[in-house]
């Protein structure tokens, strides 16, 4: 199955996000990709925190939402919108929220992002927890190729990469591709980002394909980029350092099948 991250370096305005990505979804469709991935806050990367809660959309019901769908139904693709914030009970936050439409412009999975990034290191300061609300549930969906093969797809978003347990879970329901949509900033990317989704990839035995912002943005943030296909043995398959494009490669039921045949580390799990 041919696979897509999609990169962005998105601004504050959402309905030239929304143009952007329906571009580089048709790119990907153009070329026979069947699931395109879309990036962290794709629909705005705004100057602060609280814009987020003008963008946000109820389940089943908004501008995003409908622009997934449509998309998903107009393309034939696959796609993973990752991620748009969500409306919860606290009316000063909200969910950092995946979802997955199949190919007929059905959501098929919601993820909420469980673990929010926190970082200080002086001249760079994040709090994701002042204005998102974080989940608590890992969701995986099921997606059936044109081959015929049903890949187990586990869902992620960016900060969750530090936390190898969630991708044991993923691993344990059965998950052969992980996706990690995420906006990396360019400090912690250029220490961590490689490494870490090259582990997750090498630990479960499983394709990691992780779209990310990329890129100096309009606000003044800079994100790593580096958007990426990892195969289960750890190898980056394709990869783009900054600005928009479509990260695109095939993965191969019989490579996650030959790696964990020849070393059956998953099954010699103790703890």
């Amino acid at each position: 199955m041919k696979v897509a991250a999609l990169q962005m370096v998105s601004c504050p305005r959402r309905d030239e996000n929304l143009v952007l990505a329906r571009s580089l979804l048709q790119e990907a469709a153009a070329a026979g990709v069947e699931l395109a991935v879309l990036p962290e806050y794709f629909g705005a990367v705004s100057a602060r925190d609280t814009d987020k809660l003008l963008l946000k959309e109820f389940p089943g019901d908004g501008v995003v939402q409908s622009f997934l769908a449509q998309a998903a139904r107009d393309l034939g693709l696959w796609i993973v919108g990752g991620t748009m914030p969500m409306a919860c009970e606290d009316p000063g936050k909200v969910r950092n929220t995946v979802l997955a439409f199949s190919p007929l412009g059905e959501c098929v999975a919601r993820y909420d992002k469980i673990h929010l990034f926190r970082f200080d290191n002086g001249p760079e300061q994040y709090d994701e927890g002042r204005t998102i609300e974080p989940g608590g549930m890992p969701v995986q969906f099921h997606l059936r190729s044109r081959d015929g093969h049903t890949w187990c797809v586990g869902l992620s978003v960016c900060y969750d990469l530090r936390f190898p347990e969630l991708y044991r879970l993923h691993a344990q329901a059965g998950a052969d591709l992980l996706l990690v949509p995420s906006a990396f900033t360019h400090t912690t990317g250029q220490a961590h980002w490689e490494v870490l989704l090259r582990a997750r990839a090498v630990e479960n035995q499983a394709y990691v394909l992780a779209p990310a912002q990329g890129g100096l943005h309009e606000t003044g943030r800079r994100t790593w980029g580096h958007s990426m296909l990892v195969d289960p043995w750890g190898e980056v398959l394709a990869e783009q350092a900054e600005g928009p494009g479509v990260v695109a490669g095939v993965i191969d039921a019989g490579r996650v099948q030959q790696v964990r045949r020849q070393l059956p580390a998953l099954e010699h799990r103790v703890l």
